[in-house]
């Protein structure tokens, strides 16, 4: 594990199309290990509005990673040991309702989970921890978030389903009417287990979903591409960073006692004196600053 002092305030984890963040000043890179690996790339630390700001590119730089391969573990761990307390996710998503266009931001309060292979929790080992997932966004970020979006894009959504697949295959055209009839608003890859592994972690997370296409369901997409995603994709991220660039200085230095910051309260099932030791000095980064 590093050992280093540096620090942020909020990070930002950037999805597709989005590998950096311009404006930021007393720029470091930072290359960090954890007890879960090595995180997706380098940490880039920088301050803005006051605050130090920590970027980390989910697919790593170049688009690497598959959304089964990302070690989400490794990313959110790594944010914690810098002292992070809130953290904002951008991703791209397929919209599953006509009302949510490409090129629309849509700021979603709910996560279904779809995926299959990928390890979502750090207990385990001996120590078993049950933490709630009823409201899986921080409300008071996600609010921020759609507040300063409404300021950028022409439509901003508050509120609505994500649905995270597995991947990397876009979906199927049965899977696509599924998810519509039952609801759901937005279709991605990765959102999940990031925002589990961010509630057992005591850090407040909203995701800014970035709208890309139809997925199949719509007549004029019926075969959705990478190309045509990503075309999309690269159009979105101006007013990613745009609204990034105006949220981040309205969050707090001062850590605000939201309720995701003690997600632990109550919720370690194994007696105390049952904990294997060596995975609790193991995961004794996840007590700080939560519970």
């Amino acid at each position: 594990m590093s050992e280093n002092t540096a620090a942020a305030d909020v990070a930002i984890i950037g999805g597709s199309g989005l590998s950096q963040i311009e404006g930021l000043a007393d720029v470091e890179q930072l290359e960090m290990d954890t007890p879960f690996g090595r995180p997706s790339d380098r940490i880039t630390l920088g301050s803005l509005g006051g605050l130090r700001v920590a970027f980390l590119p989910r697919h790593g730089r170049g688009h690497r990673l598959l959304p089964s391969e990302i070690p989400s573990r490794a990313n959110i761990f790594a944010l914690k040991l810098l002292h992070v307390r809130e953290v904002i996710a951008v991703s791209a998503v397929g919209s599953l309702q006509e009302s949510l266009q490409p090129m629309d931001m849509v700021i979603p309060d709910q996560v279904f989970d779809r995926t299959k292979d990928r390890p979502s929790t750090f207990f385990g080992a001996g120590m078993v921890a049950h933490v709630s997932m009823a409201h899986p966004f921080c409300s008071r970020l996600s609010h921020i978030l759609h507040m300063e979006s409404a300021h950028v894009v022409p439509r901003s959504h508050s509120g609505g389903t994500y649905v995270c697949m597995e991947g990397p295959a876009f979906s199927t055209l049965a899977e696509s009417e599924t998810y519509r009839r039952l609801g759901f608003s937005v279709i991605g890859m990765t959102a999940l287990p990031e925002a589990k592994l961010a509630r057992e972690a005591g850090l407040c997370y909203a995701l800014l979903a970035q709208v890309t296409d139809y997925d199949c369901w719509y007549p004029s997409h019926e075969s959705v591409t990478s190309d045509m995603v990503m075309a999309n994709v690269a159009a979105n991220a101006g007013n990613s960073k745009a609204i990034l660039l105006r949220s981040i200085p309205l969050l707090s230095k001062e850590p605000s006692d939201c309720t995701c910051r003690h997600s632990l309260d109550g919720a370690i099932a194994t007696s105390d004196d049952s904990i294997d030791p060596a995975t609790l000095t193991r995961l004794a980064p996840l007590f700080v600053g939560n519970a």
